[in-house]
């Protein structure tokens, strides 16, 4: 047998961002203000420091990683890489799976990737407080934790269902010195223009982005951070897969095909970006983002210019949209419960690049728990997303006999979520299956962009 744990030394961390920008067919769209004319530079400085915008609007392929940094991402990184042998024998594959395990990170999740740096360039510019949402946790609690570290302040608007589906997350948050609110709240017009129109409203991430926004705008002290969608958050991702191309070189293999769940974006971003570089230079390699069938923005979204919150607060951006004002089912993935997606994601599926698949979500709770009882690791309910895709390819090769090497992000473990788990055994969950009746009423209301 070969092994099963492929690991580098921390020598090994990677020094620079990879930016799929320098390696698209054409350049990406800018973001537009509402009268549809580009955003320049300046108009973001309400929001960012000005290292993030210029890593926002960079264009060069390597963007240099700063020392403090990458001291951080010793905590965590280089991440493992893992041989899933035992999966393999219990699905009686000739394919080979492979998965990178973000979950070693002190949040549990792929999120401190990013959330470490843009605290940093924050405190660099002597910002010392930052608002920001989370779906699940994951990206609050990253947050919180590296805001705690460089001494910035965070507030978190948490989408209201995960607020109290998951309260171990706000706990985490808190315990790393952030204050957490339920969105929609109270606190902002936008959470007041919710609550007004559906006083019982799960929430939604366009919502709690609406919140935060709203608030770091009206504030001269506060800035606002996001932990996905925009090209810098995919850029610091790119940690998870340039050590996956060094790390499937020592397992001497490569993939067929490199598979992570997709929400906003950064989870895919992470893994498949630097193999976009691969593929741009002729590699063959799949890509394929894997989405919830109850929040299907990929696989039947529109490709439109759209807000990427719910109150219009953001620039307008070019991705696959289910309208700004789409309010999705409370599935448990709640990290995934978002109407749009990263516009570099998007720009990549569109042009044929990028594979995007929708699952339902008692396929991928099956797929978690057969995974749990094939490697031990219990994955988040996102994770479980790529799980089940991963788990489809090694059986459409078992059908085929033909073998196929299979890489996929497990971004976190699932510690957080066992009330989702036991829900799953408790036969209380089911599957939901967007109306295509809803999909094309949301889509009425895109904003218009000549």
């Amino acid at each position: 047998m070969t092994d099963t744990q492929f690991l580098l030394p921390e020598s090994s961390i990677p020094d620079h961002w990879y930016n799929v920008v320098a390696d698209l067919p054409r350049p990406p769209e800018p973001p537009r203000a509402p009268d549809g004319s580009a955003l320049t530079p300046q108009a973001l400085e309400a929001l960012f420091p000005p290292a993030l915008i210029a890593q926002e609007m960079s264009t060069q392929r390597w963007v240099p990683i700063p020392d403090a940094v990458r001291d951080i991402y010793r905590l965590w990184r280089p991440a493992p890489l893992y041989r899933a042998h035992r999966l393999e024998r219990a699905l009686d594959t000739p394919a080979r799976l492979y998965y990178k395990y973000e979950g070693v990170s002190p949040a549990g999740s792929h999120k401190p990737n990013t959330a470490v740096p843009q605290a940093w360039y924050n405190a660099q510019a002597g910002v010392r407080r930052l608002t920001t949402e989370t779906g699940a946790g994951q990206w609050g609690s990253s947050l919180a934790m590296a805001g705690q570290m460089l001494g910035v302040d965070v507030r978190v608007y948490m989408v209201r269902v995960s607020y109290d589906q998951k309260p171990h997350r706000r706990s985490m948050m808190q315990t790393w010195g952030a204050e957490v609110i339920a969105s929609p709240s109270p606190h902002t017009a936008a959470g007041r223009a919710v609550l007004e129109s559906q006083p019982e409203s799960p929430g939604a991430l366009g919502i709690a982005i609406s919140e935060a926004v709203e608030e770091a705008a009206a504030r001269a002290d506060t800035n606002y951070a996001l932990g996905s969608v925009l090209n810098h958050v995919m850029l610091h991702q790119t940690v998870i897969g340039l050590e996956a191309r060094e790390q499937m070189a020592l397992a001497g293999d490569y993939p067929d095909v490199v598979i992570a769940p997709c929400g906003g974006g950064s989870n895919f971003a992470g893994l498949a970006f630097p193999f976009v570089a691969d593929k741009a230079a002729g590699r063959a390699v799949r890509l394929l983002a894997v989405e919830p069938a109850s929040c299907p923005t990929l696989t039947r979204g529109a490709y439109a210019h759209d807000y990427g919150d719910t109150a219009g607060l953001t620039p307008i951006m070019r991705m696959y949209t289910l309208g700004h004002d789409f309010v999705p089912p409370g599935i448990h993935a709640g990290g995934l419960r978002y109407h749009g997606s990263a516009p570099l994601v998007a720009q990549l599926v569109h042009e044929g690049i990028v594979e995007a698949r929708a699952v339902p979500q008692l396929a991928t709770f099956e797929a978690g728990v057969l995974f749990a009882r094939s490697e031990g690791i219990i994955p988040a309910p996102e994770s479980n997303h790529a799980v089940r895709a991963a788990i489809d390819e090694a059986l459409e090769a078992r059908h085929s006999g033909q073998p196929r090497v299979i890489l996929f992000n497990l971004s976190g473990h699932g510690h957080f979520d066992m009330a989702s788990y036991d829900r799953y055994f408790a036969g209380e969950l089911r599957d939901y299956d967007y109306p295509e009746a809803a999909i094309a009423d949301a889509l009425q209301r895109l904003p218009t962009v000549r």
